[in-house]
């Protein structure tokens, strides 16, 4: 574990390359977000369905999919930072862009290069900020995570001011795009410089010419990544669960009325940012490990209790209880993915984006499927199980923070 009681203060380039982190995790939740509260603007607009604008939609976890992969190469080629920074200002213009398609192909297509670059900046962020965690010795990354919670809801804010306002959406989205990517281009002036494997410690058995391990490293890599993938698909069913079914589980299960019915995802959400925001003291107190199995134990009796004993007050203290259980488990993860031997910089992160999508994906395919053989309060049992495998999986992250 580490101790910062007596650590000394961080020198002044460092607290503002966290500054500049923290900016761009921010501006990644504010940009689509800006986005949300004027779709049913853009719907009428174009004259779509529904369906055509779900259709619409689903090219943005498409986009990500896609490109998310291709984040190691680009952070390798342009460090993480520039990926970071100038991957904010173009989707900033990509989400500009939504306000003069003229038709579903070309609004299909821009989501999809918007997911695209998302995937990439979450990438680059977060590997940025563990090279600035890194430096600091201690853990910070799960305090960008509740900033960017933070900023999903300024972003959704915003634009609903915007929206009620009547500002056009073409104004609406191109100041948006101007002032908020001069603050990512803000935002890299006071990032870290150089490769980002400058600060990295050397692995003891790595050769002098920086060649990555031979066929044995990297087999304990992929080990090492498809554990790690299922943690994090842990998190995502637990995260899916409150965005996407808290509300009809609440509504149609338990009678509660349309403005009780929300609360679910906001008690899980909110618990998940409270978390976070926190969370960086309790992982220092008492290890990654532990803190990821802990939560997993609270999400797996919280929402366990809630589904045995069915009401709105038990349902909304589960939802909170797996929020906060949660809300260290993706950052472990992420940290835990670039300090695997044997992967090139940046790909361990960009295997564990990839899959965390993936598990965002299947989650709510696997929970209707559930519900529809059964019932939604049964299916809800998954959230239980993804509790449990937090806490048999959490054993493969280390116990503190920092390197061993």
């Amino acid at each position: 574990m580490t101790d910062t009681r007596s650590a000394p203060a961080p020198p002044r380039e460092l607290r503002q390359a966290r500054l500049g982190v923290a900016a761009c995790f921010f501006l990644n939740a504010v940009f689509y977000a800006d986005v949300v509260p004027r779709l049913p603007e853009i719907k009428a607009e174009l004259g779509l369905s529904n369906a055509s604008l779900g259709a619409a939609l689903a090219a943005l976890p498409l986009g990500a999919l896609v490109a998310a992969l291709a984040s190691a190469p680009l952070i390798r080629r342009f460090t993480s930072a520039r990926v970071a920074s100038f991957g904010l200002v173009l989707l900033g213009l990509a989400l500009w862009a939504v306000a003069v398609a003229p038709n579903w192909p070309a609004l299909a297509a821009i989501l999809f290069v918007a997911g695209a670059l998302d995937a990439v900046i979450d990438v680059a962020q977060n590997a940025h900020g563990l090279r600035v965690q890194r430096r600091y010795g201690r853990s910070i990354l799960n305090g960008f995570h509740g900033l960017w919670s933070i900023g999903a809801v300024c972003g959704g804010l915003l634009g609903s001011v915007a929206a009620g306002l009547g500002i056009p959406l073409v104004v609406h989205l191109g100041v948006s795009a101007v002032v908020f990517g001069a603050v990512a281009l803000l935002a890299l002036r006071v990032m870290l410089p150089g490769d980002d494997d400058a600060d990295r410690e050397p692995e003891p058995d790595a050769p002098a010419d920086g060649v990555p391990p031979a066929r044995p490293g990297r087999r304990s890599a992929v080990l090492g990544l498809t554990a790690l993938g299922l943690l994090a698909a842990c998190g995502a069913f637990v995260e899916d669960a409150g965005a996407s079914w808290s509300a009809l589980y609440l509504r149609t299960e338990l009678t509660a009325g349309a403005a009780l019915a929300g609360l679910g995802f906001v008690a899980l959400q909110g618990a998940m940012t409270v978390g976070r925001l926190i969370g960086d003291r309790v992982v220092d107190r008492f290890g990654q490990r532990l803190v990821v199995q802990a939560g997993g134990a609270l999400t797996a009796a919280g929402m366990g209790l809630a589904l045995a004993f069915p009401s709105v007050p038990s349902t909304l203290a589960g939802f909170a209880m797996a929020g906060l259980g949660v809300a260290t488990l993706v950052p472990a993860v992420y940290h835990a993915a670039d300090e695997l031997p044997g992967l090139r910089r940046g790909t361990g992160l960009a295997v564990i984006n990839w899959l965390l999508r993936i598990g965002f994906l299947l989650s709510p395919l696997v929970i209707g499927v559930l519900a529809d053989a059964t019932s939604l309060r049964v299916a809800l049992l998954a959230v239980v199980v993804a509790g449990l495998g937090a806490l048999l999986l959490g054993r493969v992250l280390r116990p503190s923070v920092t390197a061993a």
